[in-house]
């Protein structure tokens, strides 16, 4: 963004004066100037752009700096979110394994209660080697989280260029918002704010002022110049018949001539309106592409939230319940144990499940932010 910047004063100068000094008619080998020809001459030539060339240019060029600019805000927020991605990833993997490590202590008492049935003679002894199983398969499923915790620690240490086996802590959740912008607000926020169809605007802008510029440049180029000469005069040219010095001047005015115009001028006409249908084009896509984002990130937090006001209030309060009777129940018989494993994996199963929406209403967040160039969550909200 700072070198299209930097581009722009340029941009509306024309081009440098050009400076030719000159030895006239010196005969050779003796280098002497030849009577009457020889002299030493000094040249200034300056071309002078048309037309409103040099205001297209600067036009074309600030719009350039400006597009370069949005792009440049555009990385930084993508850069974020990649980082809000990878941070709620870890968080979620961080839950899941406080849940299989709680998992595995919940399923160890399980097994003691059916060893102890066992050895009185309540019990079945398939209950017992059940339950080892899958004590070693949730250990297995612990070991493997881990790893996975490892690899997004790794991933979110490189997005924020810190070294690989940096301590990260323990991920803690912002307060999420209560309610949900509705869709038409985000629209219009994205609209005036997300800096990728500032940028394409600005570049339609540049495609404009180019194509102006290229139905210029049928307009002939100005060149003035000035030229300066000096000899020797001879005797015989001077009163009293002394030396001195002839001095002349010389003003000289040119225009260029599009005799070319079929094959390059006109050509170039078509090349930039074709360029600046490409930008329109451009920016229309990024606009239906930032609808669509949109769309998509608020039904993800929508589903979200509901999933887990649905799982908090109903689905796992009513799972931990089934635990608590069916774990009774077999004590005294009432049930098999089967029955009881499968209602403790299923509420381990809805606590991991539950981690996994808070990180997708995380990303959802982002997303949105990222979309609509807004903070949309708070920073100082307390942990989740």
């Amino acid at each position: 963004a700072r070198a299209a910047t930097a581009r722009v004063p340029s941009a509306g100068r024309p081009p440098d004066p050009e400076l030719q000094l000159g030895w006239m008619n010196y005969a050779l080998p003796s280098l002497a100037p030849m009577e009457p020809l020889g002299m030493t001459q000094l040249q200034v030539m300056q071309m002078l752009p048309l037309g409103g060339k040099l205001r297209a240019t600067t036009r074309a060029a600030e719009a350039t700096a400006a597009a370069a600019s949005a792009r440049a805000d555009e990385a930084l927020l993508e850069a974020r979110a990649r980082g809000a991605m990878a941070f709620h990833d870890l968080a979620a993997a961080e839950r899941s394994l406080a849940v299989m490590r709680e998992s595995i202590r919940l399923l160890a008492d399980v097994e003691r209660t059916a060893s102890a049935m066992y050895r009185v003679g309540e019990g079945r002894q398939a209950d017992v080697l059940r339950a080892q199983v899958e004590l070693a398969r949730m250990a297995e499923d612990t070991l493997r989280m881990q790893a996975m915790r490892a690899a997004m620690a790794g991933t979110l240490a490189a997005l924020i260029d810190a070294p690989a086996d940096s301590a990260l802590g323990v991920p803690a959740l912002p307060a999420f918002p209560r309610g949900v912008p509705s869709l038409d607000s985000l629209l219009a926020l994205a609209a005036s704010r997300r800096p990728m169809l500032r940028a394409m605007a600005s570049e339609l802008d540049a495609a404009g002022a180019r194509a102006d510029l290229a139905r210029k440049e049928l307009v002939p180029d100005l060149t003035v110049g000035v030229q300066y000469g000096q000899r020797r005069a001879s005797g015989d040219a001077m009163d009293g018949g002394g030396g001195g010095t002839e001095r002349m001047g010389s003003l000289m005015v040119g225009a260029t001539l599009p005799v070319f115009a079929r094959s390059r001028q006109l050509p170039m006409r078509q090349e930039m309106d074709a360029m600046r249908a490409m930008a329109r084009a451009d920016l229309a896509d990024a606009r239906a592409e930032t609808r669509g984002r949109l769309v998509e990130a608020l039904a993800a937090l929508e589903r979200a939230r509901r999933l887990r006001a649905l799982y908090e209030g109903t689905i796992l309060p009513q799972a931990e319940a089934a635990v608590a009777s069916s774990l009774a129940a077999y004590r005294v018989g009432q049930v098999d144990f089967m029955t009881l494993l499968d209602n403790r994996m299923a509420a381990n199963r809805f606590r991991t499940e539950l981690a996994s929406l808070d990180a997708d209403e995380g990303k959802a967040w982002a997303e949105l932010e990222m979309l609509t160039a807004t903070a949309l969550v708070s920073r100082d909200g307390g942990a989740r």
